[in-house]
């Protein structure tokens, strides 16, 4: 009897023998089954409750994957709008322009300086040697100056004009019409460079610099936030006097001082303005600091003399992130507009950096040409409502009160 017995709790699986074996151990069995099927990561239960709330707030889903595209495509801006070639073949060799700056005589020229591959000679010289070019979808940088233009700039956009218009500079390329022209499909600055290049590599430069200066700055305040609200007292005290006091200084006053001695460039206002932008996010991360530093399972930690700085950010940050989390899209289109604004009013970005500021200047300074208006208008206005709307969303997927079934 004893014998059968043993040979049929042998038979069943692990889990069910040690149940059957041990019916005290049954839930302890149970429960580390489940640890076991539990998933991890990004897939804990947590984490997909979150984004299923992300999800569900359907214009902040679809717009951060409209950003997301259009972000991704301007990273490959030098594909999609440059005034060379992404590919030449020329006698047998294969080259690359976008990534290496290759001289005339490469191709059979006279000099020794970088090719200028939109110039008739030398397209010539690679034609007439079974050569050939592989060129982007819009034949121009955003510094490229279009000395072509049918109309004096800034001239309006191609699809605008008419034949007749058109006429004069399409003889000069052999045609007789529009359609013999490359299009400038957004118009031309008043310096005959291309809107729609421009918009791309603008887009892409106000994003990086958003991304970059939000990223930097959160990772200071949120340090700073936390040291204040986890010891509190004379280092909480001091440090909001210091940050009162620095807050008052006017930053804009600052910075023109500053653009003054040094020559203004992307990362000269990205220390500029990091100056004051970590601040933002210093007063929130502070007071979950201050709120959870007292919870049992902290003190519980300090009574079995784990360090500050695990308890710091190992325990309390945690929690303080699903707050800052929910800020941080505010914050980039915040960083966004700050440097759009300091470009509009000159004391941004170098002179012919492509940037959206810019872009709203020559509009104001040009009323007779609207596109500039509209295009930098229109652009800025799409951009941060797509961040406002990721914002919305991600504040509600960090809502612990949200659910959706």
């Amino acid at each position: 009897m004893d014998v059968r017995a043993e040979d049929k709790r042998a038979s069943l699986p692990p889990d069910a023998a040690l149940v059957r074996t041990t019916p005290a151990l049954a839930g302890q069995a149970e429960i580390a089954a489940l640890a076991r099927r539990q998933p991890r990561g990004w897939l804990s239960p947590i984490n997909r409750r979150r984004w299923e709330n992300f999800k569900a707030n359907r214009r902040g889903y679809w717009s951060f994957w409209l950003f997301l595209v259009l972000f991704v495509i301007s990273l490959g801006a030098e594909f999609i709008a440059n005034d060379k070639p992404f590919y030449i073949r020329f006698e047998g060799r294969s080259y690359f322009p976008v990534f290496v700056t290759y001289s005339e005589t490469a191709f059979g020229g006279e000099f020794e300086t970088a090719a200028d591959y939109r110039d008739p000679y030398l397209q010539k010289l690679i034609s007439d040697k079974g050569g050939y070019m592989l060129w982007p979808p819009i034949r121009f940088s955003y510094d490229t100056h279009n000395l072509d233009l049918p109309t004096p700039a800034p001239s309006p956009p191609t699809w605008m004009l008419s034949d007749e218009e058109c006429r004069p500079a399409a003889e000069k390329k052999g045609g007789k019409t529009c359609a013999d022209l490359e299009w400038n499909w957004l118009g031309t600055d008043d310096q005959g460079r291309d809107v729609v290049a421009r918009l791309i590599y603008g887009f892409r430069i106000s994003v990086l610099f958003g991304l970059t200066l939000t990223a930097i700055s959160s990772l200071i305040g949120v340090a700073a936030g936390a040291v204040q609200g986890y010891f509190g007292g004379w280092t909480d005290l001091l440090f909001q006097r210091f940050i009162e006091i620095w807050t008052s200084i006017p930053s804009l006053y600052l910075l023109l001082i500053i653009s003054s001695v040094l020559v203004p460039g992307f990362f000269v206002l990205l220390g500029i303005l990091l100056l004051f932008s970590w601040v933002s996010l210093v007063g929130l991360v502070r007071a979950e600091f201050l709120r959870g530093r007292n919870f049992e399972y902290i003190q519980a930690a300090r009574a079995l003399g784990v360090s500050n700085a695990v308890i710091m950010f190992r325990h309390l940050l945690p929690n303080a992130m699903v707050a800052t989390m929910t800020m941080l899209p505010f914050v980039l289109s915040s960083s966004v507009m700050t440097l759009t604004a300091l470009d509009f009013l000159g004391f941004g970005l170098p002179p012919g950096s492509p940037s959206l500021g810019e872009l709203l200047s020559q509009g104001k300074a040009n009323i007779q040409a609207p596109w500039l208006g509209l295009t930098g208008f229109f652009t800025v206005a799409v951009m941060l409502s797509l961040l406002i709307f990721i914002g919305e969303a991600v504040r509600d997927a960090f809502d612990p009160r949200k659910t959706y079934g």
